[in-house]
């Protein structure tokens, strides 16, 4: 079955989400997935993963970024710019906090005899790759972080941008060739990048990361090179780094995506995904 529900963070910008689980009484593992740069929770082929994890014992919750440019009356694709422009990286750190506090809220929109609470696992795909290991390290009650395809800094690409020029502006522009939009970027990203350095520098925050971390990544990765994989298991040492060949930035999804079966490169990142939850359960 899936449920939808609505998210209420402390910053006032509600978001929506959807879990997929068996309804059987039985606590089960929970799975929250997260989106990356211009990504939404319908995206391509997410619907599927999430059946898929359903049909193998899990409670698969994806959700929208409360700024990602998707709004609660309409969810489904990119729609507002202004948002999408407002977002940062501290405001997704807070929306995944409301989610899972909301996990343990007994009057939640989720039957508490479903979800076991002792097993929340991360999963983060791109630059939602990047958050699931900051908010790991902030959040004990997580068990174990898997990314796809991450991020390994969230500055990394500001040095090709003219800075001054962003700042005096107070807009930078990006293109999504999916749909044609021109995107805006507002300055205020930055800065609040540099006010909570502290919580957001990826490879200084990894080395608070207690929890289990396995990383997976594309060989054939057009977005984000390889690279950025061996830099994560280079801070975090006991990390398990696993390389797969011949997949893409997005595991062999796009949007729209119409096939009933997942990508073959996405069930074998289902599959490995699995089985590390399973070890560290």
């Amino acid at each position: 079955m899936k449920v939808d529900f609505v998210v209420y963070p402390e910053h006032q910008r509600a978001f929506t989400a959807d879990a997929s689980f068996k309804e059987d009484g039985k606590k089960k593992p929970i799975v929250i997935f997260t989106h990356g740069f211009k990504g939404f929770k319908d995206w391509g082929h997410w619907n599927q993963l999430a059946r898929y994890f359903e049909d193998l014992g899990f409670v698969f919750i994806k959700f929208n970024f409360s700024y990602n440019g998707t709004s609660v009356e309409e969810y489904s694709d990119l729609h507002d710019m202004e948002a999408f422009g407002q977002n940062n990286f501290s405001l997704e750190l807070d929306d995944m906090q409301a989610l899972i506090d909301l996990l343990h809220d007994t009057n939640g929109p989720l039957n508490q005899k479903e979800l076991d609470l002792n097993r929340i696992y991360l999963v983060g795909h791109s630059r939602g790759g990047g958050a699931v290991i900051l908010k790991a390290a902030e959040e004990p009650r997580v068990k174990a972080v898997v990314t796809w395809a991450a991020v390994s800094r969230y500055d990394n690409r500001w040095e090709e941008l003219h800075m001054e020029h962003w700042k005096q502006e107070g807009v930078q522009w990006v293109q999504n060739f999916r749909t044609g939009q021109k995107m805006p970027l507002y300055y205020q990203i930055v800065e609040d990048f540099e006010k909570n350095r502290h919580r957001l520098d990826i490879p200084k925050v990894i080395l608070n990361m207690h929890q289990p971390l396995l990383l997976i990544h594309g060989e054939e990765d057009e977005t984000l090179p390889i690279q950025m994989a061996r830099d994560l298991k280079s801070w975090k040492k006991d990390a398990h780094l696993v390389l797969l060949p011949q997949a893409d930035h997005s595991f062999g999804g796009k949007h729209p995506y119409e096939e009933e079966e997942l990508p073959e490169a996405t069930k074998v990142a289902a599959d490995l995904t699995i089985d590390f939850f399973r070890k560290h359960a």
